[in-house]
């Protein structure tokens, strides 16, 4: 879940643009299941809101305007290019164009709800403030769904389910690491304000760990500039910067014991909007609950394929 936004995603994601606060380890698949079987159960409670929302789009004769939040700098989740290729969305206030796993994900939710969509392009941190501020109706930005956020917003049920993984260069002492355990000693960071950074580093025994970083897009730098060992980053994100750095590995632990420790929670990857927004919620729950883990995959593999490899 901050990245010139241009320049620096250029030269940082390259592969990577072209986004959680996110991640986990073997129970997102279990996690998957439950909250599909949550979300199908809940399909035909949330049928008459999606009826409901598009009467209520269509009430004056002009469709509603579903503003969604993002960084637009956090590739393949959500990244910033020049044009419409692929199917962009233009960027508010900008000339520039919002591709990526968030706006393919936006762009469906709009069709099936009957709504136009408006991409708003904001930093990482400021994402919650502008739903509670009205600057947007909806963040669809790679966040995961912890019991801290739902203080400050409600989430919809989960549109992606996250797995946790380490990158390391292909030459580092750690490249044939097969636990958490044998990352002891590592010089390591990750993007600020994310469970890589707050809950997965301290699980590193003796870990030297770095400031966080701004965005995921300088994680990757720091990492290509031998500023660190090791980062602690999600799968998409991990897989796009093999493409962007051929140079670095990614390990994944595979789950179980000898894996970070995170809760379902924190693997679960949810759209938050204010709280209270009971009609927003159920519509949007409406079109998620009709897709499957399957289908979060296959569309997270087309944007992967489709990001830039520069800007």
């Amino acid at each position: 879940m901050k990245l010139s936004a241009k320049k620096v995603m250029a030269l940082a994601l390259a592969g990577v643009m072209g986004m959680s606060l996110a991640a986990c380890s073997g129970s997102g698949s279990s996690a998957s299941s439950d909250s599909q079987a949550a979300g199908s159960e809940a399909a035909g409670e949330s049928a008459s809101a999606e009826d409901g929302a598009g009467e209520a789009a269509s009430e004056d004769g002009e469709k509603k305007v579903l503003k969604v939040a993002m960084e637009c700098a956090y590739a393949p989740y959500n990244w910033t290019q020049p044009d419409d290729s692929n199917g962009a969305v233009p960027i508010n206030d900008s000339n520039e164009y919002a591709y990526g796993y968030d706006v393919m994900m936006a762009k469906k939710i709009c069709e099936e709800l009957n709504y136009d969509l408006e991409i708003v392009r904001l930093d990482w941190d400021s994402l919650i403030p502008a739903l509670q501020s009205g600057q947007a109706d909806c963040v669809i930005a790679g966040q995961s769904i912890t019991s801290e956020r739902l203080q400050a917003v409600d989430f919809s049920v989960p549109y992606y389910y996250a797995t946790i993984v380490t990158l390391t260069k292909k030459d580092s002492p750690y490249a044939n690491a097969k636990s958490v355990a044998d990352l002891k000693g590592a010089t390591c960071t990750s993007q600020q304000s994310t469970i890589w950074y707050d809950v997965c580093l301290p699980q590193i025994e003796e870990a030297n760990i770095l400031s966080a970083t701004a965005s995921a897009p300088d994680m990757l730098m720091s990492l290509n500039a031998d500023k660190c060992d090791i980062v602690v980053t999600d799968q998409p994100t991990g897989k796009g910067a093999l493409i962007a750095y051929p140079d670095f590995v990614l390990l994944d632990f595979g789950g179980g014991e000898g894996d970070f420790q995170v809760s379902d929670e924190e693997i679960n990857i949810g759209i938050s909007m204010k709280k209270g927004n009971t009609e927003l919620k159920e519509a949007i729950d409406s079109v998620l609950s009709t897709m499957t883990a399957e289908d979060f995959s296959a569309m997270m593999d087309e944007a992967i394929a489709a990001q830039p490899l520069s800007n």
